[in-house]
């Protein structure tokens, strides 16, 4: 009898291990930009397998959303700044032309607060890395983004370490797409890759 509880236990692992495992998805398949949409005149484009954002002629702000929606998940991104870098992470967004309401996880250069979640046409900055965590953002260099959504929290990590947690009642009451985000101004090169997303 313990030997088929032990074993009826350990399928019930497995059987929850692999469940888990299919919740992580590929939201770039490295290829090309299926299931994205692009919003506004910037460049987004596939070269050897990353995705690239680049300022175009209008020099202004485009964004590249996902077509499904979502709202409490896990989602890590690599990502690498050229030139300028000033780029940035949306959830739960919509988009109407490049007018974005939603939260965004910053990607910029350093010293502008990469981490940190700015409420776009809204409040603001809503919080911002301590200076000292600066130091973890590596430009012209691979890094690695994950950003933490469930209920009323947010909290977001860059090369492994927590740079914010923030509880805020207004996004535990919504869900929306996941965007990129290229900043106007123009001379902006954001590379992205490894973008993947886990439902909690």
């Amino acid at each position: 009898m313990t030997s088929k509880i032990l074993t009826l236990a350990v399928m019930g692992l497995l059987t929850f291990g692999a469940a888990s495992a299919q919740k992580q998805q590929k939201l770039f398949n490295g290829k090309n930009l299926d299931g994205w949409k692009v919003h506004g005149t910037e460049k987004w484009y596939v070269e050897k397998g990353e995705l690239i954002c680049e300022s175009g002629p209008d020099k202004e702000y485009g964004y590249l959303a996902t077509d499904k929606t979502f709202k409490d998940f896990e989602l890590t991104v690599d990502f690498k700044q050229e030139a300028n870098g000033n780029s940035g992470v949306f959830f739960h967004s919509s988009l109407d032309g490049t007018k974005i309401s939603g939260w965004q996880a910053e990607v910029a250069p350093p010293g502008s607060n990469t981490g940190g979640i700015y409420e776009s046409y809204g409040r603001g900055w809503l919080i911002k890395p301590t200076p000292e965590k600066d130091q973890y953002l590596k430009m012209g260099e691979w890094n690695t983004m994950k950003v933490v959504v469930k209920g009323d929290q947010v909290t977001t990590y860059l090369n492994g370490h927590e740079m914010i947690t923030l509880s805020d009642e207004k996004i535990g009451a919504k869900d929306g797409q996941i965007a990129l985000q290229i900043h106007s101004g123009g001379g902006i090169k954001v590379r992205w890759k490894n973008i993947k997303v886990r439902t909690l």
